[in-house]
């Protein structure tokens, strides 16, 4: 059954938008790489994307919103490859374990990403849905099995994440040592309640790798990185 001309131009449409945004997305790492996230103007994002000042307006606001939508949106595609990994560990301990040293690792794989998520995405709005949400699940997970020991979920989230934000900065400084993601998980869980000795075990434990996050974020930071040219194909 063919699709009605309306159903076809609607589809059409959708995909024409999609194409701009995710334009929008990937321009907004090559300025934020050579301006910083604080600098850049309107005029920047529109000049990257080749696009008109009514059309970048069309997608977001402000440079501000662009930014958050790249670091959240991004911060989530990591999440969803990682979170399959962290699910099949069955201690919430090992599980904030995996899941914060995945996304470390993350950030160091991908270094533009990396620089960009803990220099915008620090906020709670920019950090995406998901950082939040799988960090808080498996905390507390942790906390009513008395595998850790906070007073309340909210102190154990904002510690974790600034261990693993500062973490991030650290690892892309080049100054980390070489079992950085370790030893930090290690100092965590201590400060969670956990003895030395089983902190120790579970921060140590060697972890599986997970795949590729899918994006245009990622797909940008892969060519700059690796020096495929634009347009060629990426293995």
């Amino acid at each position: 059954m063919k699709a009605s001309p309306e159903h076809y131009q609607s589809r059409v449409g959708a995909l024409r938008r999609e194409k701009t945004r995710n334009r929008l997305i990937e321009s907004a790492l090559a300025v934020f790489a050579e301006k910083g996230p604080d600098a850049p103007i309107i005029d920047d994002f529109i000049a990257a994307a080749g696009v008109a000042r009514g059309t970048f307006y069309n997608y977001f606001r402000t440079t501000a919103e662009l930014l958050a939508a790249v670091a959240g949106e991004s911060s989530d595609q990591v999440l969803e490859v990682i979170d399959p990994l962290v699910l099949d560990e069955k201690d919430p301990a090992r599980r904030v374990v995996v899941g914060s040293r995945l996304y470390m690792t993350m950030a160091a794989r991908y270094p533009l990403w990396g620089a960009f998520i803990t220099r915008v995405g620090t906020r709670r709005g920019s950090r995406g849905r998901l950082l939040d949400e799988y960090l808080t699940r498996d905390l507390q997970l942790a906390m009513d099995a008395g595998r850790i020991h906070v007073g309340h979920v909210s102190v154990a989230r904002d510690i974790a994440l600034g261990a693993i934000m500062y973490g991030i900065e650290t690892l892309l400084s080049g100054e980390a040592p070489e079992d950085y993601t370790e030893q930090s998980m290690f100092a965590l869980l201590q400060g969670f309640g956990v003895s030395a000795s089983e902190a120790r075990e579970l921060a140590f434990a060697p972890i599986a790798d997970c795949g590729a996050p899918q994006g245009v974020v990622f797909e940008k930071d892969h060519r700059q990185h690796h020096g495929v040219r634009e347009g060629s194909s990426v293995a």
